[in-house]
């Protein structure tokens, strides 16, 4: 399928690893212009020659910024005033009891996972109206909706993401701008991958019998049983970048393995 993104610029906050990184590659391979983000430069080096390497796609450029405050953010949306798509994909999570969880740490997570959103779509959603076409996707989480115990912090900055979404979607009526939020499940990403081996090392078993019985305690409505692929997200955030998704707007998308226990 024919996805119609050659030559449409999209921007992939935290692309350097998991789901950023997969879905900067499936952009890529489909004839986008992809600008790769991230806040060290050897690893958005790293990024950038992989997917060149992997698409043979040579539109693919760095951009070294720290999104988590306002600077950060300017300094990108001058070097890149414009872009056609925007990932809104950093985020950060950190598995603490909820009184071990301090005002600094509170308002961290919310810096990055949400207002990096809010302000990039500041930038860009105006520029994308007035040319009457764009894309917004927020990487949100399963999290957003079952918020976890372990990490209040992060189920609540998810759940402003779905927020933040569909009240930009509101501006967007009679345009051809859409928002949309993807909700991926558990996904074999770095933080998933490292809270694993943590809790394996605490509790002295192997990786694999900690990942078999996350999916029996903590996420036992999964239906697929197992860690979702950061490509698997990818290919949804593709599709819905595309014009292909034009009547896909406002909309909370579950790529979550079945963990979301609802019909709807």
């Amino acid at each position: 399928m024919n996805l119609k993104l050659k030559n449409k610029t999209a921007l992939v906050t935290g692309s350097t690893t998991g789901i950023g990184f997969a879905t900067a590659g499936s952009l890529a391979a489909e004839g986008a212009k992809v600008i790769v983000n991230g806040r060290t430069l050897e690893r958005v080096e790293a990024a950038v020659a992989k997917i060149k390497s992997d698409t043979g796609n040579q539109n693919v450029y760095g951009a070294v910024a720290d999104l988590e405050h306002a600077e950060g953010v300017y300094s990108l949306t001058s070097r890149f005033p414009e872009v056609d798509i925007l990932v809104n994909n950093i985020g950060i999570a950190e598995p603490k009891a909820f009184n071990d969880i301090s005002d600094k740490e509170w308002l961290n997570i919310y810096n990055v996972n949400v207002m990096s959103g809010v302000r990039l779509s500041r930038a860009y959603l105006n520029k994308m109206l007035k040319v009457n076409w764009g894309r917004i996707i927020f990487i949100s989480s399963e999290s957003g909706v079952q918020i976890p115990a372990e990490m209040i912090q992060y189920g609540v900055s998810k759940t402003a993401q779905l927020a933040l979404a569909r009240g930009l979607a509101e501006t967007t009526v009679g345009t051809s701008v859409t928002v949309n939020t993807i909700l991926p499940g558990p996904t074999r990403t770095d933080a998933i991958v490292n809270f694993l081996k943590l809790t394996a090392e605490r509790q002295g078993i192997s990786q694999t019998e900690v990942e078999k019985a996350f999916f029996t305690s903590m996420r036992g409505t999964s239906i697929i049983k197992r860690l979702i692929e950061p490509e698997e997200i990818a290919s949804l955030v593709t599709y819905v970048a595309s014009p292909l998704s034009a009547a896909t707007n406002g909309a909370a998308l579950r790529a979550d393995g079945g963990v979301i226990k609802s019909a709807f």
